[in-house]
């Protein structure tokens, strides 16, 4: 087996604001991998959070080559690959992934079905307001539920009277859509209950609130969950099946990310994890072509929240196959990922 990468930009449609950052490009890496003739693709993006640049990224590959070349078939190499835990998530969810859309070329079946679904069908995801003004997020909402979007995730945590000047603006704006809020960590527990309990007070009904809190801090999210009328998702906070079990009876649910667990195999374990647990599945992603974004897609019958959009904030996707502009996710049935280069 060969290994192989090309790097290529990814800009965004419009620059993307939350607690901690703005957004308006980023760099991703497609891996190549070659054996007896087939190619298995995935994609890895560069994230400051996750400490992944574009040098980092190819080192690790670099590493990763001679390693994937002694294994043999892919599906020995998918166990190698899962045995080093000092490879970094993303990378190691992009060469899973690329594993896998091997494996289903060679077996001629979508990828899915490797992973225990056999029948699977379309998703709504969600797509996502940046922080911005409540106008322009009133504007963004309309014209998301008008494109066919039955869930929005609204990016606040920046000043928590603005988050509720724009939270009900969306609401108002696109009123059968469910919401979810996603303060990046950027509110305390108690910001959390209050802006909670005002926008109950405002008519709006929460979905969910992900992560509105700093990691690190488990006892204080479980403090939140006692007094948050609305659905509570540890994302940071649930990187690992570990984390998850740690978790239950804390949250309502958690957010499951390739890049942040290492891929396909891994994330099924936090499934796994979160039902023992009582506990409900969002799938999320970074920004990221439907190339990255495609793995996650092919685990969304496990999941109750779909927000699979990273691919839908481009100006331009280099890959297709997944669907999900007009808010419903589509595969292509075709073996391994399913998604063609434009």
């Amino acid at each position: 087996m060969r290994i192989g990468w090309e790097v290529y930009g990814l800009e965004l449609g419009t620059p993307l604001r939350i607690s901690r950052s703005v957004m308006a490009r980023r760099d991703a890496v497609r891996v190549v991998l070659e054996h007896d003739g087939q190619h298995g693709h995935g994609e890895v993006v560069t994230s400051t959070y996750y400490r992944l640049d574009v040098e980092a990224i190819v080192r690790w590959l670099d590493r990763l080559g001679p390693v994937l070349a002694d294994a043999g078939a892919p599906d020995a190499a998918l166990d190698v690959l899962h045995a080093d835990e000092t490879v970094p998530a993303g990378v190691r969810a992009a060469v899973d992934a690329a594993l896998h859309d091997l494996i289903g070329l060679r077996q001629n079946v979508p990828a899915h079905v490797l992973v225990g679904t056999r029948d699977w069908r379309a998703t709504p995801t969600a797509c996502t307001i940046g922080i911005t003004t409540p106008d322009d997020a009133a504007a963004r909402a309309s014209a998301l539920r008008e494109r066919g979007f039955s869930l929005l995730k609204v990016k606040v945590g920046a000043d928590p009277e603005r988050d509720v000047a724009s939270v009900v603006a969306v609401g108002a704006a696109a009123p059968e859509a469910r919401l979810v809020l996603d303060p990046n960590g950027g509110w305390t527990p108690d910001e959390t209950v209050r802006v909670v309990e005002r926008l109950g007070a405002a008519g709006v009904v929460l979905d969910a609130v992900e992560q509105p809190i700093p990691p690190g801090t488990p006892d204080a999210l479980a403090w939140i969950h006692e007094r948050c009328p609305a659905p509570l998702i540890a994302d940071e906070d649930a990187a690992t099946a570990a984390d998850v079990r740690e978790l239950a009876g804390a949250v309502d649910g958690v957010n499951i990310k390739l890049a942040k667990c290492g891929g396909l195999a891994p994330a099924l374990d936090i499934v796994s994890a979160a039902r023992e647990g009582g506990l409900d599945v969002m799938l999320g992603c970074l920004v990221a072509s439907s190339l990255g974004i495609a793995p996650a897609v092919h685990l969304a019958g496990h999941t109750r929240w779909a927000d699979l959009d990273g691919h839908l904030l481009l100006a331009a996707d280099p890959w297709s196959g997944i669907g999900g502009e007009d808010g419903v996710l589509r595969l292509s049935g075709a073996p391994g990922l399913g998604v063609v280069r434009r």
